[in-house]
C-alpha cells in the first residue's frame, strides 16, 4: 500500500530524485536507531518506504523522446538491429528495429506486400539497412482516450517506419542482440510456422490459435473476437496468466506420474513458465504469473504456506520496483484486481458455504472420517450414504458404486456453484475497472465464463501438444473446440443487454473501491459483512445505472469537433439537452480487396470521448454521406448509444440504415429547404436539394445544414465540394454563419471564394489527419481563410476543438491548451476536475 501511494505521489507531484532520496534515508534511519515507542517506529517506515517508492518512480521517469531529423515525407536510411522478427498479416510484412545509437530505441517498420513480390523473412539478431518514411506515433488527442504514443514508448519504441513499395531490407554484416532471445526468437518462429502448417488454408483457426498460443495477433482481426469481448471472455484469448497455470499444471501432472519429486517437478514447471513468458513475447500477465509461480516454489522450498494474498503482494512489490509505471496499466490492475477479489472474497465465502462440503464429499464410503469434521458436513456425508443406498434398492448397482457416482456428482454441483460464485465475485471486483477502460459490465459473462474459459484452457496444452507432435488429429481437436467456444461466445453475445457505462464521477470511483475494500477487511465479521456486501452491490447498481447527467452547458449551443484522424466527428449539443452526433468517422481502405481495420473508430475513438462526458444515449445521428471516413464509424455509435433518430442525406449507406432500424431508430432523409425547430434552435436544410439524384461525387451527396441560436449560426457542410457550393449560392437560401466546419477536410474542391464570402465566417473548423498523404487542408483554402481574418481551430494540430454560444458571445477551447496540465494516467489521459464537476 505504501509502495502504491508513493508511486502515485511522485507520479502526481512530479519529485527528483534528490528531493525524495534525502526524505527516504532519514526516516530509515530514524526507524533503525531512534524511536522507542512502537506506533513511532511503524510511522517512520511506513514513511521510509512511502519515499523509496517515490525514488523509484523518479529514477525510472523516462527522460524526453529521441529524435530523428526529418519530416514524415521524407526517405531516410536507418540502419540497426532487428529484434522483432518478421511477421505476416494480409498484405503487408511487419518487424521491429533497434537503431544504431547509445538510446537503444526502436522503430516498428512496415512494408506493404505486392501479390507478386516474394516476402522477405528476417531474424532476430540481424543487421540491416533500410529505407523508409518515419513518423512519431501520435495520439487521437480527445480526453479519455488510449494513449497509443506512451503504450509504445514503455516498449522502447518511439517511431514507425513505412518501407516504400518494392524496397527490400539490405542485410549487413555481423550480428547483434544476444544467443540466448535468438535461441527464444528461433523457438517462437518455428511454433508460429508449425501453427501455419497444422492450420494451413485457414485463416481463422490459424490467426486465432497464433494469438492464443504465442501471443502474436498481427493476422487477429477484430470481427472474429467482437463476441468474446462483449460477453466478457476475451481475457481467456489472449496470452495470460491462465496460460501459464494450465501449462505448469499439466506439465506437473506428467512429471509426478513419472516419478518426480515434488520440488523437482515445480522446479522444471518454473524453468518451463519462464521459457514459455520468453517465448510469448514477456507480456505482462505472463511474466506476473511466472513470477508468482517462482515464489510459491521458492515457498515450498522452505515449507511455507503459499497464501494466495501473500503471493499476490509479493510479485506485485518486485513488479513495481522493476517497473513502477505498470501500476496505471490497465493489465496490472485487472490481474492483481482479478487475483485480489478471489483470495480476498472467493475463498472465504467459499470456505464459509460450499468448500467444506465439497472436501466432505471425498471418500464418503470412509464413516471413520465422520467424526473428525464439522458436524454439517458429517451430516451431508450421512445423507449421500442414504441416497446411495436408495439408490442401488432401485437400481440393483452395487453400493460402491452408487456412492461413487453419487460423490462425483455432488462434487460436480459443488464445482459449478464454487465457479459461479468466483465468476460473479470476479465480475463485481472488476466492475470499476472494467467501466472505465472498457465501458462494459457483462452479465452473460456468468454463464460464458463457465463455459468459454475451460473450453480454451483445454486448447493450450492440446495446441503445444499438436506443436511440439505435428499430429493433425490433436491440433484438428483444439481448433474444434475453439469453434465450440465462439459459438457459445455468440450464443450469450444475442443475450447479453449489450449496456455500455459512461466514465463514472470521481466520488463513486472511490467508493466502490472503498466498499470492495472494508468487504474484504470485515468478511470475518458475520454481523458487518452483509451491510458490506449491500453496500459494495449498491455502489456497483449505481456504477451500471449511471443515472447522472451528462457533463453540458445548459442554454448553450456547443459543436465539438473530435480529433478523429482523417475523418469527420462533430459532437452538436443543443440549449435545451439534446445531443447530436454529425458523423463517426472512419478509416479510408483502398484496393480491390481491402482489408477490414482493426480499428474502429466509432467504438475506439468517438464512443470514449462521450462516455468520458458522460453521455449515454444521443438524440440524433447524422451521416452525412456515404465515405467511410464519415460513416464507418456510425454502426458502433448506433449500437452504443441507440439514437432515437438518423438523419441521412442522399445515396445512404444500406448496412448504416440497416444498423440504425436493428436499434429501432427513426431514418429520416432530409432535402432542402426544409426548416425546423430543434432543440431550443432553427435548423434549416440546405444540402442535398429535393429531387437531386447522387451522382459518382459522394462528396456532393452531402446532408449540409446551418443552425441557428440567437444572433449565431453554426453551419455544418460535410464534404460538399464546388458544385454544391455554387448552387446554394444560386438560390436564395441564408448562408452566413459566424462558425463554418470547412467542407472536404480543407480540400481544395471546396471553399470557393464566392462561397467563403456569402458565409463570412468568425471561426473555421477543420478536421483532417495529421500530415495526412491528402495534403489537407490545402494551402489555398487556408489563404483564403485568413484573409478574412477567420480563425481556424484543426483538429490535427489543436486536437479536440468546441465552440460554444449563449446565443449572443462566442467561446472556444482546444485540446492543446490542456495538454500542458494533463494528467496522463497510464495509457488514458485523466482530466478530473470535469469528472469532480459531474
Amino acid at each position: 500500500m505504501y509502495v502504491a501511494a508513493g508511486i502515485l505521489a511522485g507520479k502526481l507531484l512530479g519529485f527528483s530524485l534528490h528531493e525524495a532520496a534525502w526524505p527516504c534515508v532519514a526516516f530509515l534511519a530514524l526507524t533503525v536507531c531512534g524511536w522507542r515507542t512502537r506506533w513511532l517506529r511503524r510511522l517512520c517506515a511506513a514513511l521510509a518506504m512511502f519515499f523509496a517508492a517515490i525514488s523509484i518512480e523518479a529514477w525510472h521517469r523516462p527522460g524526453p523522446p529521441p529524435v530523428i531529423d526529418a519530416g514524415s515525407k521524407e526517405i531516410v536510411i536507418l540502419s540497426g538491429c532487428v529484434v522483432e522478427p518478421t511477421v505476416f498479416s494480409p498484405n503487408r510484412e511487419q518487424f521491429t528495429l533497434e537503431l544504431d545509437s547509445a538510446l537503444k530505441a526502436r522503430a516498428r517498420v512496415t512494408l506493404p506486400l505486392e501479390n507478386d513480390a516474394p516476402p522477405q523473412m528476417l531474424d532476430y539478431g540481424q543487421r540491416v539497412e533500410i529505407e523508409a518514411r518515419v513518423r512519431r506515433p501520435r495520439n487521437f488527442n480527445n480526453p479519455g482516450t488510449f494513449d497509443y504514443a506512451l503504450w509504445l514508448a514503455r516498449q522502447n519504441i518511439y517511431w514507425t517506419a513505412s518501407m516504400t513499395k518494392d524496397s527490400r531490407a539490405r542485410i549487413l554484416s555481423g550480428r547483434c542482440g544476444s544467443r540466448f532471445m535468438a535461441m527464444v526468437f528461433a523457438l517462437r518462429v518455428a511454433a508460429l510456422r508449425q501453427i501455419d502448417r497444422l492450420y494451413g488454408g485457414n485463416e481463422y483457426a490459424s490467426g486465432m490459435m497464433e494469438a492464443i498460443l504465442i501471443g502474436e495477433t498481427s493476422k487477429l482481426e477484430k470481427v472474429w473476437t467482437e463476441n468474446f469481448r462483449r460477453t466478457g471472455t476475451f481475457h481467456a484469448l489472449v496470452i495470460s496468466g491462465v496460460h501459464v497455470t494450465v501449462l505448469a499444471g499439466v506439465l506437473l501432472f506428467f512429471l509426478r506420474v513419472c516419478g518426480f519429486p515434488e520440488l523437482t517437478s515445480l522446479a522444471i514447471a518454473a524453468v518451463g513458465a519462464w521459457l514459455y513468458a520468453l517465448v510469448s513475447g514477456m507480456s505482462a500477465p505472463v511474466v506476473r504469473a511466472a513470477g508468482g509461480f517462482t515464489l510459491y516454489l521458492i515457498a515450498r522450498f522452505f515449507f511455507r504456506r503459499g497464501r494466495v494474498l501473500n503471493l499476490l503482494a509479493a510479485v506485485a512489490l518486485v513488479y513495481l520496483i522493476w517497473d513502477p509505471g505498470q501500476m496505471f496499466d490497465a493489465s496490472f490492475q485487472l490481474s492483481f484486481l482479478c487475483v485480489g477479489a478471489i483470495g480476498a472474497l472467493s475463498t472465504p465465502l467459499l470456505e464459509s458455504t460450499s468448500a467444506p462440503y465439497a472436501r466432505g464429499a471425498l471418500r464418503i464410503d470412509d464413516i471413520a472420517v465422520d467424526g473428525a469434521i464439522e458436524p454439517r458436513v458429517a451430516q451431508f456425508r450421512v445423507e449421500l450414504r442414504l441416497i446411495a443406498e436408495t439408490i442401488q434398492l432401485w437400481t440393483r448397482l452395487p453400493l460402491q458404486w452408487a456412492m461413487e457416482s453419487l460423490a462425483l456428482a455432488a462434487r460436480f454441483a459443488l464445482f459449478a456453484f464454487e465457479m459461479a460464485v468466483i465468476s460473479t465475485v470476479v465480475q463485481i471486483g472488476l466492475a470499476l475497472p472494467m467501466a472505465e477502460y472498457f465501458h462494459r459490465v457483462s452479465f452473460s459473462g456468468l454463464t460464458a465464463n463457465l463455459l468459454i474459459v475451460p473450453l480454451l484452457n483445454a486448447v493450450v496444452p492440446l495446441g503445444f501438444i499438436s506443436i511440439f507432435t505435428g499430429w493433425r488429429s490433436i491440433a484438428a481437436i483444439a481448433g474444434w473446440m475453439l469453434r465450440l467456444s465462439a459459438r457459445v461466445a455468440d450464443w450469450h453475445s444475442h443475450i447479453e443487454p449489450g449496456w455500455r457505462i459512461p466514465d463514472p464521477p470521481l466520488w463513486l470511483a472511490i467508493a466502490c473501491a472503498a466498499c470492495l475494500v472494508i468487504l474484504a477487511v470485515v468478511f470475518s465479521k458475520r454481523k458487518l459483512r452483509y451491510a458490506a456486501m449491500a453496500a459494495a452491490l449498491a455502489t456497483f447498481a449505481l456504477l451500471v445505472w449511471h443515472p447522472f447527467r451528462p457533463s453540458i452547458v445548459p442554454k448553450t449551443l456547443e459543436l465539438t469537433a473530435i480529433d478523429v484522424g482523417q475523418g469527420d466527428s462533430l459532437l452538436v449539443v443543443f440549449p435545451d439537452g439534446k445531443v447530436m452526433v454529425v458523423d463517426g468517422g472512419g478509416v479510408l481502405t483502398f484496393g480491390a480487396h481491402p482489408r477490414k481495420p482493426n480499428l474502429d473508430t466509432g467504438e475506439d475513438v468517438v464512443s470514449p470521448y462521450l462516455w468520458w462526458r458522460g453521455i449515454r444515449r444521443i438524440d440524433v445521428l447524422v451521416v452525412t454521406h456515404g465515405h467511410a471516413d464519415h460513416a464507418g464509424g456510425a454502426p458502433a455509435i448506433i449500437e452504443n448509444f441507440r439514437p432515437k433518430q438518423l438523419w441521412v442525406g442522399a445515396n445512404p449507406l444500406p448496412n448504416v440504415v440497416a444498423q440504425a432500424r436493428r436499434f429501432h431508430a427513426k431514418v429520416r432523409s432530409l432535402r432542402a429547404p426544409d426548416t425546423f425547430a430543434f432543440g431550443g434552435t432553427n435548423l434549416e436544410i440546405l444540402s442535398p436539394p429535393e429531387g437531386y439524384q447522387p451522382t459518382k461525387s459522394i462528396n456532393n451527396d452531402s446532408l449540409a445544414f446551418r443552425i441557428g441560436y440567437g444572433a449565431r449560426h453554426f453551419l455544418l457542410t460535410g464534404d460538399m465540394e464546388r458544385p454544391m457550393e455554387a448552387r446554394l449560392l444560386a438560390s436564395a437560401a441564408g448562408l452566413h454563419a459566424d462558425v463554418l466546419k470547412v467542407g472536404h477536410h480543407g480540400s481544395r474542391t471546396s471553399t470557393t471564394q464566392p462561397f467563403l464570402d456569402a458565409v463570412a465566417p468568425s471561426i473555421g473548423i477543420i478536421s483532417d489527419g495529421f500530415e495526412n498523404s491528402f495534403g489537407h487542408p490545402n494551402r489555398d483554402v487556408l489563404a483564403r481563410l485568413a484573409a478574412r481574418h477567420t480563425s481556424v481551430l484543426r483538429t490535427d494540430l489543436d486536437g479536440l476543438v468546441t465552440v460554444r454560444t449563449d446565443g449572443h458571445k462566442l467561446t472556444m477551447d482546444k485540446m492543446l491548451w490542456h495538454e500542458a496540465s494533463a494528467w496522463w494516467m497510464g495509457e488514458r489521459g485523466f482530466n478530473w476536475a470535469a469528472i469532480a464537476d459531474r
